[in-house]
């Protein structure tokens, strides 16, 4: 079962001198060179590749040069002797294979990986490769090759040793990517608004408020619970008030209208004396049938002539023949229906409130942000979050509180995908960045997301595309990111 694997390429080419012995540093110094050295752990075993060039390599021919890759500790003292790699001269060669032929027994103390005839002044390489069973002390060990260079009577010519790595395993390189916040602007007003409704019952074609009349004592306590918040907060100052009437289609259009002129009149009447607030502060506006709320509801329904009923709302221009149309369907039963069902919800009077708000403190907006967080700001909100950790929990939970808020706002779905990639939700930072994504502020977060997740491919694509255009966030990233793909 594998577990993890560590590379290590080294790209350039390492030349190997003898350092010990006169005659090998004068015949073989430059001589040799190793590429594409690369050490491999796997499960439990230690894989070592390189290609041994043997080009400029001028050896005689009854000479013989073996080549050991030594492993050794670099905190300790253990040491592995990798097969070795034997070239040979032409004589050599010939005397080493008769020697296999008659003794049929090995001519090596240590079997070697490759036993090679060397053509001076021709091309050769040795694709060298050994593994051994992985010890502790090998995961910081350094590795070096060993050269002993012997004549036709195994006299000794000389020998040396080259370092080829100082560690010839690697950590994988771990990127640090620099993800993009975006501090908001500060609003210098910072204005708000709360939509309410109110379903009052009024005695057929009158705009009298009656509390006590069915179940408007309910919708009168739940107006003032609402207003006597909003005016008792020191923290806001009321600029507005809308209040809009709407009317259900039965009985005359204009009618209809005046009505619901006259009792949205009402309620702002009733407003301003029980609460003490300027009669000059209210818009009052009577919109007559609600035939959108009416199409609305019955799309949503299971009526048995729902598409009947949206098509006469739809086809039917005068308001007052839709009403006759209406009681055709079903002798009359889809319109008793309607009026019973559908109707009384449409006869409302829904009213905003408009104020606005004191700026914040960073230390009230921590308070503000638990209690009411729509009374801050984006940039408060932001300067909230620069007081806890960027892993942290409550971190998160501002990002999260502004794109609840500011849904449709760039900067706030921008800042909270930073915050789901800080805490390792790449997959949710990227289905919230896919929202702004033609916003070129989102693509080196993008590119961070996908790199956490191991797609360089889709990474490097937004990396360029934002560093394309001046992002240096993304340049660096980008930096990063090659670093990774080299290991």
């Amino acid at each position: 079962m594998k577990k993890f694997t560590h590379i290590f390429i080294l790209p350039v080419a390492l030349f190997l001198g003898v350092t010990t012995a006169a005659y090998g540093q004068r015949v073989y110094s430059g001589q040799v060179t190793v590429e594409n050295l690369t050490g491999i752990k796997e499960n439990n075993t230690l894989s070592v590749y390189m290609d041994i060039v043997l080009d400029a390599l001028k050896i005689g021919s009854d000479e013989m040069l073996t080549l050991t890759p030594v492993l050794t500790a670099n905190k300790g003292t253990q040491s592995r002797a990798l097969p070795p790699a034997v070239v040979n001269g032409g004589r050599r060669q010939k005397m080493v294979e008769r020697a296999r032929v008659l003794n049929g027994d090995p001519v090596f103390a240590e079997t070697p990986r490759t036993v090679l005839k060397r053509n001076n002044n021709t091309r050769q390489t040795i694709n060298y490769s050994a593994a051994v069973p992985l010890e502790s002390w090998m995961s910081d060990a350094s590795l070096k090759l060993v050269k002993n260079a012997t004549g036709c009577a195994e006299c000794d010519k000389g020998s040396g040793e080259q370092l080829l790595t100082d560690r010839v395993l690697r950590e994988p390189y771990m990127p640090t990517y620099k993800l993009t916040y975006i501090v908001p602007e500060v609003e210098p007003v910072k204005a708000r608004s709360d939509r309410h409704t109110a379903t009052f019952n009024y005695v057929v074609g009158k705009h009298d408020l009656v509390r006590n009349y069915k179940n408007n004592a309910v919708e009168f306590d739940r107006a003032d619970r609402v207003i006597n918040e909003v005016k008792g907060n020191k923290d806001l100052n009321i600029t507005e008030f809308t209040v809009s009437g709407y009317a259900s289609p039965e009985g005359n259009h204009n009618s209809n209208r005046a009505l619901s002129d006259r009792r949205a009149n009402s309620f702002a009447d009733y407003l301003s004396n029980a609460h003490g607030i300027s009669r000059s502060r209210f818009k009052v506006t009577g919109y007559g049938e609600d035939w959108d709320g009416l199409k609305q509801a019955v799309e949503k329904s299971a009526l048995a002539d729902r598409d009947e009923i949206l098509g006469i709302i739809n086809n039917v221009a005068n308001p007052d023949s839709r009403d006759a149309e209406l009681k055709k369907l079903s002798k009359g039963q889809t319109y008793r229906t309607l009026l019973e069902n559908y109707y009384p919800p449409l006869r409302r009077t829904d009213y905003t409130i408009a104020y606005n708000v004191r700026a914040f403190s960073v230390k009230e907006a921590k308070e503000v942000i638990r209690t009411n967080p729509k009374l801050l700001s984006l940039n408060e909100m932001y300067l909230v979050t620069q007081t806890y950790p960027e892993n942290s929990k409550e971190f998160k939970e501002v990002f999260d509180i502004a794109t609840r808020l500011y849904p449709n706002e760039p900067i706030a779905i921008l800042n909270s995908a930073a915050a789901d990639i800080e805490g390792g939700n790449h997959q949710a930072a990227i289905d919230r960045l896919n929202k702004i994504e033609n916003d070129p502020r989102s693509w080196n977060n993008l590119g961070v997301a996908y790199a956490r997740m191991n797609n360089p491919t889709k990474a490097k694509e937004y990396f360029e595309k934002a560093a394309a255009r001046g992002d240096a966030d993304a340049k660096a990233n980008l930096e990063e990111l090659i670093k990774t793909t080299k290991d």
